[in-house]
């Protein structure tokens, strides 16, 4: 499946989308909180950088273990 970025808003208890989208059981989500109100100068930017997290995790990207964590 390929990286999209859906729109949702939060209603006190659940996430919930704006618009429908077939989500399969366990999809995997990246959850990024924007402030209240995004005056129309920044928005685009916070779009570049929805685009920029949704390719630094692509379905390409390995997964990593615990394991392959070190301190330097």
């Amino acid at each position: 499946m390929p990286n999209i970025t859906l729109n949702a808003h939060f209603d006190g208890q659940s996430i919930i989308l704006d618009e429908p989208f077939q989500l399969p059981r366990n999809a995997r989500l990246l959850v990024t909180v924007m402030p209240p109100s995004m005056d129309a100068e920044r928005e685009p930017w916070a779009d570049l950088a929805g685009t920029g997290l949704a390719h630094a995790y692509g379905d390409d990207e390995p997964e990593y273990a615990l394991t392959d964590v070190r301190r330097t």
